[in-house]
């Protein structure tokens, strides 16, 4: 029988969980958010997945490869988990209209926000409970990708991201 489904917070990396440098994908790139482990333990303890949803055009105008994006992400989970943090799955398009490496050219990929693509895809290999899901974002094309995916987006204008979530998680996970 399938596992219960459960709900999803979906978080931008680059501006939500570390500081957006530019295409970050070097280990001195990896500056965390402040709050950004304790959000990710929190919405843990809620009782939701923590998914990531990125777009990396770095990868299509060839500032890095598929190798280094998955490294860069893997050493973020990493780093998020020594201070209690988790991340259960990250979703990363690579595709750009304007890509160099024409294997990552797409006029309009379903996968780069404000396309919901990668949101649709971790709902179908998560299981998520997409009712009682939501995603946080720092740009406005976060924001219409959750809301073409049928989910609240939440602007996160910086800050501690702990002190952002906090009351999010009471009121979308608030037992009614």
């Amino acid at each position: 029988m399938a596992e219960t489904s459960k709900p999803a917070v979906f978080l931008d990396r680059d501006g939500v969980l570390i500081q957006d440098s530019g295409y970050p994908h070097r280990p001195e790139h990896l500056v965390l958010i402040p709050g950004a482990a304790e959000a990710t333990a929190a919405i843990t303890a809620a009782g939701a997945l923590v998914v990531i949803v990125t777009n990396q055009s770095g990868v299509a105008r060839g500032l890095f490869d598929l190798e280094t994006m998955h490294a860069f992400n893997a050493a973020l989970s990493d780093r998020l988990a020594e201070d209690g943090g988790r991340i259960d799955a990250a979703y990363a398009c690579p595709f750009h209209a304007d890509a160099t490496d024409a294997r990552f050219r797409h006029p309009d990929h379903p996968d780069r926000k404000p396309n919901p693509g990668m949101i649709l895809s971790a709902a179908r290999d998560l299981s998520i409970d997409m009712g009682r899901s939501f995603l946080i974002g720092d740009r406005d094309s976060d924001i219409e990708a959750a809301r073409r995916a049928g989910i609240p987006g939440h602007l996160f204008t910086g800050g501690d991201l702990n002190v952002f979530v906090r009351p999010l998680i009471a009121s979308h996970f608030s037992t009614r």
